[in-house]
C-alpha cells in the first residue's frame, strides 16, 4: 500500500487505526486538522501538514472544512472533526463532510463551495446515550433536500457496531422521500464514476 498522500479528518479509531499506523511507510505525506500534527508525528510519520484553510497539492486545492461530531455535551467528548473540499481544473468538485452531523457547518461549505459531489458518513452512529455523532437517515434527507444539486455517497454503514443505521435503512428511507436518485449508497469496494 503506497498512497501518494493521506487526508485525516481527526483520530479516532474507525478513521485512524493502529493497523494503519503499522503498514503505511512513514515518509506518507499526511495531511491533517490543525492540532493533530504532533500525534501523527510521535508515530514516526515524516511528512505532516495540518491545514488551516487552505492548501495546494499537486493540481488539487484543499479546503478544510468544520463539522459537529454530534451535538451539546458529546460533542465536547468527541473533539474536533474536519472536512476536506477537494478542487481541480476540469474535475467534479468534491466535498468529504466527514464525522458530522447536519449542522450549519455542514450548510455553510454546501453554500460556499456548492459542491458537485458530497460524501457523509451516514451511519448515525451514537453511543448507549445521547443522539447521533454522525449523520443519520433524516440529516441526509435534509441535505439532499437543502443541496439539491450535489449528488451525494453516503458510507460509513455496515462496518462498524455503533452505526446504527444501515445501507438497507437509508435507501429505504431515500426511496420513501423520492430522492434515491441523489444518493449513492456503495458496497465494500465498489467504486463510483462520475465521469
Amino acid at each position: 500500500m503506497k498512497p501518494d498522500i493521506i487526508i485525516v479528518t481527526h483520530l479516532h479509531n474507525d478513521h485512524w487505526d493502529p493497523e494503519a499506523v503499522d503498514k503505511l511507510p512513514k515518509s506518507t505525506p499526511i495531511l491533517c486538522q490543525p492540532g493533530n500534527e504532533k500525534a501523527l508525528q510521535a508515530v514516526g510519520f515524516q511528512s505532516v501538514t495540518p491545514i488551516t484553510d487552505k492548501l495546494k497539492v499537486h493540481s488539487i486545492l484543499l479546503t478544510r472544512t468544520n463539522g459537529k461530531h454530534g451535538k451539546g455535551v458529546i460533542r465536547k467528548l468527541t473533539g474536533n472533526v474536519s472536512g476536506f473540499i477537494l478542487q481541480a481544473e476540469g474535475e467534479p468538485k468534491l466535498y468529504i463532510a466527514g464525522d458530522t452531523v447536519w449542522c450549519s457547518d455542514v450548510r455553510e461549505a454546501l453554500d460556499a463551495h456548492h459542491p458537485d459531489i458530497t460524501v457523509v458518513n451516514a451511519g448515525g452512529a451514537r453511543f448507549v446515550m445521547g443522539e447521533p455523532i454522525t449523520m443519520d437517515d433524516h440529516d441526509v434527507v435534509t441535505l439532499c433536500r437543502y443541496a439539491p444539486d450535489t449528488k451525494v455517497i453516503a458510507v460509513h454503514m455496515d462496518a462498524i457496531n455503533h452505526c446504527l443505521v444501515t445501507r438497507s435503512d437509508l435507501r429505504e428511507r431515500l426511496e420513501m422521500e423520492k430522492l434515491a436518485d441523489q444518493v449513492f449508497i456503495p458496497e465494500d469496494g465498489q467504486w463510483i464514476d462520475f465521469m
